[in-house]
């Protein structure tokens, strides 16, 4: 469940409350009964490193150069379509 930060307008008490999507944002404050807001701030997620595409594709892109493709002919004959078989042999 995520956990969302409220501020009070009124008296400027700050706390988080984990609540589940479905549930109704809070609206009055615990602290002097006044009214509350949401406060948006950063994501919890973040990403380290040097990015994305430098570290993933490029380096798995050369691996899979270097890597034996397969190909239909590396394939035994026994591993053909059951009904492929069956119409051979009607």
């Amino acid at each position: 469940m995520p956990t969302y930060a409220y501020a009070c307008t009124a008296c400027g008490h700050r706390f988080d409350a984990v609540q589940s999507f479905a549930e109704a944002a809070l609206t009055d404050c615990p602290e002097c009964q006044g009214r509350l807001r949401k406060e948006y701030g950063s994501i919890g997620v973040t990403f380290n490193g040097s990015g994305f595409y430098r570290t993933d594709s490029r380096a798995g892109s050369e691996q899979k150069k270097d890597a034996p493709s397969s190909s239909k002919a590396d394939k035994p004959a026994s591993a053909a379509p059951a009904s492929a078989a069956a119409s051979a042999s009607s």
